[in-house]
């Protein structure tokens, strides 16, 4: 029996992203500023070892939707899209680090890094389809990154494409338990 997307644990979930609503964002690889926005996301992105490029479209297509910026009454109503904002996008297999035993973190969830650089290319790709290819920045994959950011808000939010119905049934198309 496939067990439900409510039951599963934080350890099952897929392609997750760290979303943080910021006014700056930028990121350096060895002392060189490789990329940078202004306002809108700065998003880390996990990749796990068995994700595919629909985790990646799914996620991009959310990210660009996602209301998270105020609108003229205050509230959190508008999306990246309207405001105008960019996206700096950081791949980070730490995202899956396992610390359920002893105090070293095991990776053994977080992607092949052949495999992850190509899903998070493709998402890199959708995101840039959905922004427009100048409002999107990244780091540089695999690279020690030194990442800085003012986060507005603070708005910090995660993501993961485990919603979808392509990762399992629901509860209610489930079989009764007998």
């Amino acid at each position: 029996m496939i067990e439900s997307i409510e039951n599963r644990t934080e350890r099952e979930r897929k392609m997750k992203l760290i979303v943080q609503r910021v006014s700056q964002a930028s990121v350096a690889v060895d002392g060189q500023c490789v990329g940078a926005v202004g306002a809108g996301y700065l998003v880390l992105v996990g990749c796990r070892f068995d994700d595919t490029p629909r985790d990646a479209e799914h996620l991009a297509a959310k990210l660009a939707a996602l209301r998270v910026f105020e609108d003229e009454a205050g509230k959190m109503n508008r999306s990246i899209l309207q405001t105008g904002g960019g996206a700096l996008l950081v791949s980070q297999f730490t995202l899956y680090a396992d610390t359920r035993k002893g105090n070293r973190p095991g990776f053994e969830l977080a992607g092949d890094p052949a495999k992850a650089k190509s899903i998070f290319e493709r998402f890199v790709e959708a995101v840039r389809t959905a922004l427009g290819p100048d409002k999107v920045a990244t780091g540089v994959f695999g690279a020690e990154m030194r990442v800085a950011l003012v986060n507005e808000g603070p708005v910090t939010l995660e993501l993961c494409s485990d919603t979808q119905p392509w990762h399992g049934q629901s509860a209610a198309a489930m079989p009764a338990q007998s």
